[in-house]
C-alpha cells in the first residue's frame, strides 16, 4: 500500500518513485526545480533524498553500471 511521503503536497511514495525512475533527478534541489512534487517545507527531505538515491541506484543497475 502506498504511503504519503509529503503531507504538504499529498505525494505518495509510489508516485515519487515512478517520477524518479523516468526522470534523471540527482538531488532534492533538482526535484524542486523540475516538479511540483516537492517544495521547501523540509519535513520530508530525508525520505525524498532516500528515494532519489534509490532511484539513482536502480538507473545504474539498469544501465549495467552496478
Amino acid at each position: 500500500m502506498a504511503e504519503v511521503i509529503c503531507l504538504c503536497n499529498n505525494v505518495f511514495d509510489v508516485d515519487l518513485r515512478e517520477y524518479l525512475d523516468t526522470h534523471p533527478i540527482s538531488s532534492i534541489d533538482e526535484l524542486r526545480e523540475q516538479a511540483s512534487i516537492c517544495n521547501k517545507c523540509m519535513q520530508c527531505q530525508e525520505l525524498v533524498e532516500g528515494e532519489i538515491y534509490l532511484a539513482r541506484v536502480r538507473r545504474q543497475r539498469a544501465e549495467g553500471q552496478f
